[in-house]
């Protein structure tokens, strides 16, 4: 079906929707990661026989089963498997604490665990700090059998290659329960989002074909893991909707790693986000431009700076099509395109979604003024789990509300202005952080900055800029100085940071994402600890 606003059949799983797609792809590789690859034909069969073996440990339809691997082969074998049986995937990331863990499985009441062996000591203490219903440890271990580990663990790989090929799929149907992501926890306690097996259908339909425009021909490589929305999209839904051939990355997306991978495999599509393609351009190790086979990129996560977008493309030929997603919205809804890319802004509507920007009021602001993003399209998720509160905050209907805020300028635009918890008011005006941090990258010292709201003594809000200097840069008062006088020349002298802090490095997810709450929490901090 290439119309986006086609219905789908009553009868719909999302896993035997690719398998039906790519049934005449069998040889050709799927999946690439640092083990060898998996074609299409072994794809489809390991996902079938993982839907047995989940049946073969009685776990049941609609039960969750959480999901915490690397990047590797084995991650799309356990998530479309699961699907396929009709059992609900919880992927989670692979760098959280005991803690995270702890709660995640008591929140989600998985009743097995899919992992790699070097976090079974993690989850072991995870299990043991508070209540779960954890029955089965299924570990995809490197050259040892899990089930050393002892009574209730299985190893992934052996449980495939025995189980028989489960024929039919669950008959589940676009509106049935398909995955469970949990937010990234860049505002603060992650939360359970509840996503359909249609919801991935929808994100390919509208995003994949439509802007990102991936064939069969593709090569796609994305630095966001498969555990977040994001790369979900990038890694799984639209590569394997358009039969293209998947590149995987089990480890850190350090531009090293990235570079290797651009040269070795030659992608033809990367995925990154802001922070990582800053330190690309400022690597001394970047390859020659005429080794990689780049034809676009996409960026998310944040809001790409107009420098970074602008000095990638003159390096390397490919455009970054800078767009905003959520893990509620499953992928991207607002982003620029290949033919109409306007950097240092966000660009337009994904076909299939509409965007209002809606004041304190609850009405829609003018043309030009900064507005509360709010979303509606078809992706959208169900609720957060166990969580009516947040759920009725931001599902307001058809609509959801991003926590985001913009202007849309006069050509039609948007143009991010920060996320509402971020606004900052200054002197009785508002100052958008992302702004700010938007002038201070444009000057050659700075690699990265964050930009916070600081109380001084008065009691009034000024604000402070977090700077990672550029590989031998060194942070002097004049130094200190110097950016500060560069944001006023830049912007309303009102807006330049009143305090400046150089730091070695910031707080971010695994997807690169800044966490600007706990910079805040770092000052709030100090300031109460000096007081």
């Amino acid at each position: 079906m290439s119309n986006p606003h086609a219905a789908l059949p009553d009868a719909f799983n999302f896993a035997q929707h690719l398998i039906d797609l790519n049934a005449g792809r069998a040889d050709k590789p799927a999946y690439i990661d640092d083990r060898g690859s998996l074609s299409y034909g072994r794809l489809a069969d390991g996902i079938r026989r993982f839907a047995t073996a989940l049946g073969q440990l009685d776990i049941r339809r609609e039960e969750r089963v959480m999901l915490a691997l690397p990047d590797t082969r084995d991650w799309p074998v356990a998530f479309l498997g699961a699907m396929y049986a009709g059992v609900v995937p919880v992927a989670v990331n692979t760098l959280l604490t005991v803690g995270d863990y702890a709660y995640m499985l008591r929140h989600s009441r998985a009743q097995a665990i899919v992992t790699c062996d070097a976090l079974v000591p993690i989850f072991r203490e995870a299990m043991a700090a508070g209540e779960h219903e954890v029955r089965h440890v299924i570990v995809a271990a490197d050259g040892a059998e899990a089930t050393r580990h002892g009574p209730g663990f299985h190893d992934f790989r052996s449980l495939v290659a025995a189980a028989l090929p489960r024929i039919e799929p669950a008959a589940t149907g676009p509106d049935d329960i398909g995955f469970w992501l949990y937010s990234s926890g860049s505002t603060g306690r992650p939360k359970g989002t509840v996503h359909t097996h249609a919801n991935p259908w929808w994100t390919a339909e509208t995003y994949g074909k439509q802007v990102l425009r991936l064939n069969e021909n593709d090569i796609v490589f994305s630095a966001a893991k498969l555990f977040f929305a994001y790369g979900l999209g990038n890694s799984l839904t639209f590569p394997l909707t358009a039969g293209a051939t998947v590149v995987l990355l089990p480890d850190r997306p350090t531009p090293a790693a990235v570079f290797k991978r651009l040269v070795d495999h030659r992608p033809t599509v990367f995925c990154g986000v802001p922070t990582l393609f800053a330190s690309m351009l400022a690597s001394a190790d970047a390859p020659d431009p005429a080794t990689v086979a780049l034809r676009v990129c996409a960026s998310a996560g944040e809001a790409l700076p107009r420098d970074i977008g602008e000095r990638f493309t003159a390096r390397y030929r490919a455009k970054i099509l800078d767009g905003i997603g959520s893990t509620e919205m499953l992928h991207i809804f607002l982003s620029n395109s290949a033919d109409d890319l306007r950097y240092g802004t966000t660009g337009k509507p994904v076909p299939g979604y509409e965007l209002e920007l809606r004041g304190d009021d609850g009405q829609p602001v003018r043309r030009g003024e900064v507005g509360d993003l709010y979303i509606k399209g078809p992706s959208s998720a169900l609720m957060y789990w166990s969580n009516r509160e947040k759920t009725c905050c931001t599902f307001l209907g058809d609509w959801l509300r991003s926590g985001d805020k913009y202007l849309q300028d006069a050509d039609g635009y948007y143009v991010y202005a920060g996320r509402s918890d971020d606004m900052l008011k200054v002197s009785g005006l508002y100052v958008s952080p992302f702004e700010v941090e938007g002038a201070l990258i444009e000057h050659p010292s700075v690699l990265e900055v964050a930009v916070i709201g600081k109380i001084d003594r008065d009691g009034l809000v000024k604000t402070k800029a977090f700077v990672v200097l550029r590989a031998g840069k060194t942070a002097t008062p004049e130094l200190e100085a110097e950016l500060k006088a560069f944001v006023k020349d830049r912007l309303a002298p009102f807006k330049y940071p009143r305090y400046l802090e150089f730091v070695a490095e910031l707080p971010k997810t695994a997807t690169g994402k800044i966490q600007r709450f706990k910079l805040r929490e770092q000052e709030s901090h100090d300031v109460h600890h000096v007081e």
